[in-house]
């Protein structure tokens, strides 16, 4: 679908690599640039004509952010770097005053190093305990299993809403109402889902949500971290500077601005702010439940075909996402995707930052293939063709 509006896609590449960044429209390619070329100004620094357009332009996409996670307010969203960042944002700035010593804190070992070094560097430095969500037997993460671990000591539930490697789509929606139930505090990993499916923050009762901007159309270095409006209020910035104070004085007296602008020190990525609010745009006319459906179309052709071929495991064959991860047996991951690239075909291999998921599944390093709505029913079966020809790897290997 809209294959023609891909600049990348003319250079005739198989790219299943989706998960780790997305190609960008030639719509937010000329957004960027329309900013470079006709407004470049910096953002709430002037009063003049060019520069009230920049603040203008930044601020729509907040509210574009708003209401593409049902957000209750524009004060709501944070523009950051990423998702890393956001989640950093949310430790250190909120969690570091927020729990104490044996507080607990729910994870699972299928998330991405963001959703975890953070936590296991508050654990040294607090006391905090983490404890990990034991996971089902195809390596999805099972809601029932949440609530008997919940203690008194329980504060926070933090996991991705679709795993980067298993690819297993949460039910925030339960996971969220146990939480209220619970009073524990629920911070979500978007990176994954936000251009895939809905996500509804006030519905799904999330407290603190991050995403990236380039895994949804958008460029890189930027990204929007939403939080409740009175946890931001109580959430200290972790970066000071420029933009994000009302005064400071020589006595050391000083005062924020009010959220969230108190987070946002310093130039703003402004061009790629403008970038990812078109990225929105595009996502939002084409439909999200447009975009699942055919990503799962995909992923079902893909599993039936790779189903036939030999010394071929897949590891989430019913991950309701379009991420296929599979080793091929006796052969190391990136000597798999070597080959691959022998025929233009982009696959991701190695451990895809999820470093304490080998207890889970076994391995260190894997093969995956991520599939988006530019992708093709033929690229899926280039894909299968070439891993037929397997035995050839070692052969074509320099």
């Amino acid at each position: 679908m809209n294959r023609e509006d891909f600049p990348m896609l003319n250079d005739e590449i198989v790219y299943f690599d989706n998960s780790a960044t997305s190609f960008k429209p030639q719509c937010v390619i000329e957004a960027m640039n329309e900013y470079y070329t006709k407004y470049s100004a910096n953002a709430h620094r002037g009063d003049y004509d060019i520069s009230l357009r920049v603040d203008q332009e930044y601020e729509r996409v907040r509210t574009k952010v708003k209401e593409l996670i049902s957000a209750q307010r524009d004060e709501e969203i944070v523009f950051t770097k990423g998702t890393t960042d956001g989640l950093n944002m949310v430790v250190f700035g909120y969690m570091a005053k927020f729990l104490q010593k044996g507080d607990e804190v729910l994870i699972s070992k299928s998330e991405h190093a963001s959703n975890v070094l953070p936590w296991f560097v508050l654990a040294k430095k607090k006391g905090i305990v983490i404890k990990y969500i034991p996971l089902d037997a195809d390596y999805s993460l099972n809601v029932s299993a949440i609530e008997p671990m919940i203690t008194e000591k329980t504060k926070v539930i933090s996991l991705a809403h679709v795993t980067n490697v298993i690819g297993d789509v949460r039910d925030v929606d339960a996971i969220g109402e146990i939480c209220m139930k619970h009073d524990i505090l629920f911070v979500v990993d978007a990176a994954q889902s936000i251009g895939h499916m809905k996500i509804d923050v006030q519905k799904s009762h999330i407290d603190f949500l991050a995403f990236s901007a380039h895994k949804m159309l958008g460029p890189t270095g930027v990204g929007a971290l939403y939080g409740k409006y009175s946890l931001l209020n109580d959430m200290d910035p972790v970066i000071y500077g420029g933009g994000m104070n009302a005064f400071f004085e020589s006595d050391y007296s000083y005062e924020l601005k009010e959220v969230p602008w108190k987070f946002e020190a310093g130039t703003p990525n402004i061009a790629e702010v403008i970038g990812m609010g078109r990225a929105i745009d595009y996502l939002q006319e084409m439909g999200l439940d447009k975009i699942h459906e055919y990503e799962m179309h995909l992923k079902e052709l893909a599993i039936a075909q790779l189903e036939k071929i030999p010394n071929i495991k897949v590891f989430n064959k019913k991950a309701e996402s379009g991420i296929i991860t599979f080793n091929i047996d006796k052969v190391f991951s990136q000597d798999a995707v070597i080959f691959l690239n022998r025929f233009k075909i982009c696959v991701r291999s190695g451990n895809h930052c999820a470093k304490i998921l080998k207890d889970e599944i076994g391995v260190t390093n894997t093969c995956r293939a991520s599939f988006y709505f530019y992708n093709t029913e033929e690229e899926v079966l280039k894909l299968v063709e070439a891993l037929k020809c397997q035995d050839k790897i070692y052969d074509n290997i320099i």
